[in-house]
Formats: C-alpha cells, structure tokens, sequence
C-alpha cells in the first residue's frame, strides 16, 4: 500500500546551518506518527516543510504518491489539503466557537460543525467566543476546525505546550480517540515523551537534525537504538557489566542471559525502575536514598553496596524511609548494552 505521507532524505539549512540533516519516514493513512526530541533538534522544521512552509534545500516529501516538497518544487500550502493545529490555538477572538470551525468550510456545513462539536465534547459551548473558553476547550475547537475540511493529514505542533499536566494527559488521550474515530492521519511534533507515547503509534526520536531511531513506543523503552534513545525515552541508569561468554553479563546485582554485542570489550547494561524489582526475601539489599511518591506507585533510588545507584518503581503501600534498605531483585526481559561513554 502507498503511504500517505513519505519523507525521503529530507534536509534544510538556516542561514547556511543545518537543521535536518537527512531525515526519512513513512506514514500509512490512519496512522499517527510522532517527532519526538529536545528543543532545537530540528523536528518542527520537518513539520514546517511538510506544511510547505518552508523548503527543502535536498530529499522530497510526497502526498498520496505525488511530490509535494523537493529542492526545487514547492506546492503551496493551502494546495496540500493539510490541517494544523498549533499551540497557540490560533482562533479568530472575534467568532464564536461555532464559526470558528465552520471558518474553513465554503459552505459553512452546520452539519460537519455539529458532528465534530460532538466528536470533541464542545457542543454546550458552540455559541461561546474565544476569551470565554478554558485552554483545554480552545485546543478542541482548534481541533475540530483542522479536521472540518477532512484534510488528508494532520500536523500537530506542540499542541498541549501552554496547557497544565493533568489536561495534557486527558486531551493526548482524547485526540488520539477523535483521530481514530476519523481515520485521520496525523504527524505530532512534541519533546515530551508521555504525550508521544498517549499519542503516537510511531514515534521518531530526534537529535541534531536525525532520526535517531523510528519505532513503536515499546521498542524505543525496551529495545533503544543508542544511549541518546535509552537517556531520552524513560528513566534508567547505566551499571557496568562483564562478559563472561557470548551470552552471559555479569553487573552487579547478578547474571544476565543476553546476546553480547558483538566485539565484546567494556560494556554497561541499561537498567529501567520496572527492571529493579522490590523483595524483602531477595539477598541482595540497597539503602534508600530517595523517592518520589506518584500516588499508586513510589520511585525509589537505591545506593548498592558499591556505592552506584538504581532506581526502583514499587507499589506505594510499600513506603520505606530514607535511610532503610530493602530487599530487591532483577526481573529483566529485554538487556540492553552499549559500550561506556566517553
């Protein structure tokens, strides 16, 4: 199948510096991919080309199969049949919520505007103008507007920047239920991971103008490309580990069953919270140095007897003062091993 949307070796310089530096993705209709990276790392760049906002100095990005971007073709926005949604919202104070959505429509269809007001949960505020609505019911206008010409992709830049935690979460999960429900294709672009990860069903990670590693949110915590993916997606900490054959490491809280990377040598094993598993009955104890409540579950850092630390998620009702040591374990799927930096 052709994929909606296609980025070949896409790059672009400001002023003579790079800022992409030849990215590629494929994206199937009904898809939601994410660019995920710091700040500067060249992913609304991407997202401003494929709006035709910017061009290309090298690669090609394709719609439906035809060039839309290249060095030298630059189809105009407003030709792309794309949808943006930006942190600002960008609605017009001076409409109603109402005509806000309708705005893009040439025949102002009341119809699709009551469709996608019901999509959205802001039908009891269609009638309401911009100053009157809370940020999270601003986003959902600038929503709805963005789909109410059934573009054939939507970009999302940053959408839940200005918006406190709590409504961030909720609306990640409540836009990707309405891009499903529409079959919308969707490119987010967004440095934080939980967003990406509610949203996305591929995410990108970006540093310095490359995709470092394009998967599914599973892979990029369990299986990382590099350390950058391992230290960017999730927390963790790096214990060294020597190989004792092809299969075997050793760290120091015990054995691990892994296939060694190749070439052997110094190595250090990746250790996330849920790989640390908390038991009074385990031989090996670590002193509490920290934790961190989150309401169901306690994230503890824990000092091992050589001095290095590991971090631990366990249930709250387990709550152990600084100080203490506890019992724990390893239960790990998937090792992960890169050699020391430098």
């Amino acid at each position: 199948m052709e994929a909606l949307l296609r980025v070949e070796d896409l790059r672009h310089a400001y002023d003579g510096q790079p800022s992409v530096r030849g990215v590629s993705f494929a994206l199937q209709r009904g898809t939601i991919g994410c660019l995920l990276g710091p700040s500067g790392c060249g992913k609304t760049t991407v997202l401003r080309c494929i709006a035709g906002f910017e061009m290309p100095s090298a690669g090609r990005i394709l719609l439906n199969g035809a060039v839309v971007s290249s060095a030298d073709r630059n189809l105009a926005p407003e030709k792309r049949r794309i949808g943006m949604v930006f942190q600002e919202h960008a609605l017009f104070p001076h409409l109603s919520a109402a005509r806000n959505i309708s705005f893009g429509l040439p025949d102002k269809d009341e119809g699709r505007v009551r469709e996608l007001a019901a999509l959205a949960g802001i039908t009891d505020i269609l009638g309401k103008y911009p100053h009157e609505l809370s940020g999270g019911q601003q986003q959902r206008v600038a929503l709805a507007r963005a789909l109410a010409p059934r573009p054939d992709l939507l970009l999302l830049d940053e959408p839940f920047s200005n918006l406190d935690t709590g409504m961030r979460e909720r609306l990640s999960l409540e836009l990707r239920e309405i891009l499903k429900v529409t079959g919308a294709t969707a490119v987010l672009v967004t440095h934080d991971q939980h967003e990406a990860f509610a949203m996305a069903d591929e995410i990108g990670v970006m540093r310095d103008g490359r995709i470092e590693q394009w998967d599914i949110a599973y892979n990029l915590y369990h299986r990382p490309a590099n350390r950058f993916v391992a230290d960017f997606v999730g927390q963790g900490v790096f214990l060294p580990a020597e190989a004792l054959n092809g299969r075997q490491l050793r760290i120091e809280l015990g054995v691990l069953n892994a296939e060694v990377p190749h070439g052997g040598g110094a190595l250090e094993v990746l250790l996330r919270p849920d790989d640390v598993i908390h038991d009074d009955a385990a031989p090996t104890q670590a002193e509490v140095v920290h934790k961190a409540f989150r309401g169901a579950e306690i994230l503890y850092t824990l000092k091992l007897a050589s001095g290095r630390r590991v971090l631990a998620l366990v249930p709250s009702h387990h709550n152990h003062a600084l100080g203490e040591r506890i019992g724990i374990r390893l239960d790990v799927d998937h090792v992960v091993a890169f050699a020391p930096q430098g």
